[in-house]
Order: C-alpha cells, then structure tokens, then sequence
C-alpha cells in the first residue's frame, strides 16, 4: 500500500502540475507562518517562503528533492535559508521607523511596553543556539507535538524534551540578563 505522502512525493518528482500545486497549497502557509515567526517580517518571510518551494522544484528536478518526509525536507530547507538570510544581514541591521507617529496620548507607554518586552525576548532569542532557536519555534510557535518535532529535527523525543528544557532555561536567563 502506499502511504499518501509518498504518492504526493512520487508525483513531486514527475513534476506533475496539479502535484506541485497540492504540495505548495498545502505547506506554503506552514512554511511562510515558520519564517515569519524567526524574522519578523512579512515581505521577506513570503520572499523566503517562496524560495523554499522553487528549491523543492530545482532539487526534484535534479533528483535531490525529498525522499521520504515532504515537510521535513521544506521546514528544514526554510530553517536553512533563514539562517543565511541572519547571517548575511547580521553586519547591517536595520530598523524601520513606524510608519504612522503616535499623538503622544498615554498609549505611548503602553505600545513602548510592549515594544520593549518583545525587543528583549528577540534579544534573547539570538542568545539561544540554532537548534534551541529551532525547536522553541516549532513547539511553540508552530505548535508541533514532541513527536512532529523530533521527527522534523532527525532526534528522538527524550533528545527533543531535553533541548526544549535547556532553551527555556537559557531563555529565561537570557530574558533576566537583558533586563
């Protein structure tokens, strides 16, 4: 019998039309919700999210595309490309100025609050390792059980509670810390 996943891969690699349009339907809101939450930024999350899915055609094409796991193979690929997307901007970040200028009533605290509290949990974010910033991510954000997420990272789910435990941890501090 074959399992659904692998007749949508086996048409993926006959570059079947209706396949490649299914597979991006299906994932493209996955993918693009992954990369807006590691960037913040929706024009570049859809940008990125895009170029997962050219990627999955280059490499079907090339005979290098998945082979068993489709959404593994497409998380992966955005993690990847949002971490060269990091380091490449890494030297020059930039910070956009809003583009209405509030009337300088009392919601000014309040948005700088908020402002602030989300600046020192990205601050703090960038303190975690990769693979803590990955499965923090995943688990919380994409909201993928302990065992999607072990799948998805190539760990068992001891390996997976493990790594959650210590980013939390290091989270925590780092949250302290930036306080």
């Amino acid at each position: 019998m074959v399992l659904p996943e692998q007749n949508e891969l086996d048409e993926l690699r006959r570059l079947d039309p209706s396949a490649i349009s299914k597979v991006y339907d299906r994932y493209f809101p996955e993918v693009y919700r992954f990369v807006r939450y590691r960037l913040n930024d929706e024009h570049i999350a859809e940008d990125i999210a895009s170029d997962v899915f050219v990627r999955l055609l280059e490499a079907s094409q090339a005979g290098r595309g998945p082979q068993t796991n489709l959404k593994s193979w497409l998380m992966s690929t955005a993690s990847h490309i949002v971490i060269d997307h990091l380091r490449r901007n890494y030297r020059r970040p930039e910070d956009e100025l809003p583009e209405t200028m509030s009337d300088g009533t009392a919601a000014i605290s309040v948005d700088y609050e908020i402002q602030e509290r989300n600046n020192r949990i990205r601050v703090a974010m960038q303190t975690l390792t990769e693979e803590q910033q990955y499965v923090i991510n995943l688990r919380f954000n994409q909201g993928y059980s302990l065992e999607e997420t072990a799948e998805m990272m190539n760990k068992n789910i001891n390996s997976v509670k493990q790594l959650q435990f210590r980013a939390l941890a290091a989270l925590n501090r780092a949250v302290g810390e930036v306080l």
